[in-house]
């Protein structure tokens, strides 16, 4: 009886978490019956700094300075931060020629700490946040601060549109999903997670993370916990070229979930205390239930293996696994679309444990690379 309920939890959960969290979401944001944004409007345009954290952008960071400087938004207004992240090339100069109003030249620490660095200089009552690839639309800053004129708006990102030859991932098709969670868990309770290419919190709420933390994932629930609201702004919009092989988007997740565990356990996003109810559903059913894909997916294909013979369901249960996993490895050979939607299933939930096997063998690293293709 335990390995039947192991296999039929494990099976429900995996289920629950692509499929039925959705359709619940949408029928929690269904019965609330509110826009998911009803900012106030404020009196003149708060001041904005915009940080760019760098290491090694020489190609990008003068485009990227040059795009920040066309926003429509009151240059008077707007701080325009370049941190870069101990770069050995020449992104220091080519930020300052092409009008960055600061640019820090720091020590090798990684990603985060840059962005703490800027954040502690930066004079504007909102920080927004950009990827130095990244190319914001003119009106996205604009449409960005919007929801801080309520005071209970902690945390606001955009929607990021991924461009380029999209070779063999499929990271657009996924993403536009995550887009659809994203603006339904902002109508309800507020988003579990942004995105690097455009964000922006509240100065009095910024928190400074440790190297191996990740706005992205960190800043929506620790402000949840301090009664900060974190919403989608699907107007305020950004283009970011996409890696083009399912292989770099693999490399990129990877990297990306070693601090993963971290965040989970050492920050905070595991403990209940301070979640709004809503908010806490969101979490278990997005995030943690998400994290805990790969090793669910090992419960059931273990317990299938050891259930066989005990009725015809078991047996057609995991010839389901075989071929998924068959797909999977066929959709390198045959690039259909079912097989590639296996295969990027396969390498993207398999990147969660990769990334935890990092941590563990090699501890987590605050500095980045930036992904092959994506320049």
């Amino acid at each position: 009886m335990l390995l039947v309920a192991l296999f039929w939890i494990a099976a429900a959960l995996i289920v629950y978490t692509h499929l039925g969290y959705p359709l619940a979401l949408r029928a929690l944001v269904a019965l609330r019956r509110h826009p998911t944004l009803s900012p106030g409007t404020w009196d003149e345009p708060p001041r904005v700094s915009l940080i760019v954290a760098a290491h090694d952008e020489e190609q990008v960071i003068a485009v990227k300075v040059a795009n920040a400087l066309a926003l429509d938004y009151p240059r008077d207004r707007l701080e325009i931060i370049v941190a870069s992240d101990g770069s050995a090339d020449a992104t220091v100069e080519r930020a300052r020629a092409a009008g960055a109003d600061l640019i820090l030249d720091l020590s090798r620490a990684g990603k985060v700490s840059a962005q703490n660095a800027a954040a502690e200089r930066a004079s504007g009552e909102i920080l927004a946040f950009s990827d130095a690839n990244s190319a914001w639309q003119p009106d996205a800053l604009r449409h960005l601060v919007e929801p801080f004129a309520d005071p209970a708006v902690g945390y606001a990102c955009g929607q990021v549109r991924f461009t380029g030859p999209a070779g063999d991932n499929l990271e657009g098709a996924y993403w536009r999903y995550e887009m659809a969670l994203r603006e339904l868990e902002s109508g309800l309770a507020g988003v579990t997670a942004g995105n690097g290419a455009i964000y922006a919190v509240r100065r009095d709420s910024y928190i400074a993370l440790p190297p191996a933390g990740s706005h992205d994932l960190s800043l929506p629930f620790l402000l949840a916990k301090r009664g900060r609201r974190s919403l989608y702004v699907p107007w305020a919009r950004a283009e970011e070229k996409m890696v083009p092989t399912l292989e770099g988007e693999l490399a990129r997740k990877r990297r990306m979930m070693v601090g993963l565990w971290d965040i989970v356990a050492g920050e905070g996003m595991l403990r209940p205390r301070g979640y709004p109810p809503l908010y806490a559903f969101e979490i278990v059913s997005h995030r943690l239930l998400r994290y805990a894909t790969p090793f669910l997916h090992l419960v059931v294909l273990g317990t299938n293996v050891a259930l066989l013979g005990q009725g015809w369901v078991y047996t057609a249960t995991l010839v389901a696994q075989v071929a998924l996993l068959a797909a999977a490895l066929l959709g390198r050979l045959l690039p259909i679309a079912p097989l590639r939607i296996a295969r990027y299933y396969a390498m993207t939930t398999a990147s969660i444990a990769l990334g935890l096997w990092d941590r563990l063998r090699s501890g987590s690293a605050g500095a980045w690379d930036k992904p092959a293709g994506t320049r």
